[in-house]
């Protein structure tokens, strides 16, 4: 499957370890390079804000998503390619799970780790089939891998873990991956 559009899920904040931005911008020109459309979260703070910079700083496209609630809090982003503010957060996901061919996850908090998880529960039940990649930058996803493959021994899984999320440690290794 040809990939033309990746949904990008992260923190609106930008976390203590500095290689966060710098893997974060760094994703954004490859998107932008690569000429594929991105989908985020449509705010301008944090890792979000570094990505969609990197993306638009080099002539990409940038769908930004974000709920009526959050418009303000995450401050959305004023320079994108197009911004749909959306009533609430199931709507955000369920657009952005729908105009994306993969799904990409970069260290985030608490709704980071829901979208990463609802997608991972709609490939199980087959409600859609996108590839998800994590930046593991610095090994910050190592304790969730780590859990992950003990939900597979303990027999939790319908499938192996590996067949629905790609852990890699670099933004040019996530599009090694894909190509």
């Amino acid at each position: 499957m040809k990939i033309e559009s990746v949904s990008v899920f992260c923190g609106s904040k930008a976390g203590r370890n500095p290689l966060y931005m710098k893997h974060a911008a760094e994703l954004g020109k490859l998107i932008a390079v690569l000429n594929l459309r991105m989908v985020y979260g449509g705010g301008n703070t944090g890792l979000m804000g570094a990505i969609a910079d990197g993306v638009l700083g080099n002539g990409g496209k940038v769908m930004g998503v974000i709920p009526k609630i959050l418009v303000e809090w995450e401050h959305q982003h004023e320079g994108l390619t197009e911004l749909f503010v959306v009533p609430d957060m199931h709507t955000r996901k369920k657009m952005m799970y729908e105009m994306c061919d993969a799904a990409i996850v970069l260290p985030g908090g608490f709704g980071t780790l829901d979208e990463l998880f609802e997608m991972l529960t709609w490939n199980q039940l087959k409600i859609h089939d996108k590839k998800i990649y994590v930046l593991n930058s610095e090994n910050f996803y190592n304790h969730l891998r780590l859990h992950l493959l003990h939900l597979k021994k303990e027999d939790f899984l319908y499938e192996a873990v590996e067949d629905r999320i790609i852990f890699c440690d670099t933004p040019v290794e996530i599009f090694n991956k894909i190509g």
